[in-house]
């Protein structure tokens, strides 16, 4: 699969509101996105939500002492692959036709 979307979810000990978020993003219509969860060394186990997804699209990374949010969203700049890049902090989330839109608007 072609990746135009590099989504950066940087996430620190709330694993409740990772999994709001990071559903949030499989629910895109836009398909075409990869999404690099970057763990700033939380004490919860924020690698089991990830795996659960199952999905090749989504990487995990985590730091081994807390960096904070701009070196985590620095570090997961550094491991993207697409040409655009889109970052989601792990309290937010996306309507399902957020990527869909600001794709169309960047092309």
């Amino acid at each position: 699969m072609n990746v135009k979307v590099s989504v950066v979810l940087t996430t620190y000990n709330r694993p409740k509101l990772l999994e709001r978020s990071l559903e949030s993003v499989a629910r895109q219509t836009f398909q075409e996105w990869e999404c690099i969860v970057v763990d700033d060394a939380s004490e919860d186990k924020v690698d089991d939500i990830v795996e659960e997804y199952a999905d090749p699209r989504i990487r995990y990374h985590r730091h081994e002492k807390n960096k904070g949010l701009s070196a985590a969203r620095n570090t997961g700049l550094r491991l993207a692959k697409a040409p655009m890049v889109a970052f989601l902090d792990d309290d937010d989330e996306w309507l399902p036709r957020k990527l869909e839109k600001q794709v169309q608007c960047m092309e």
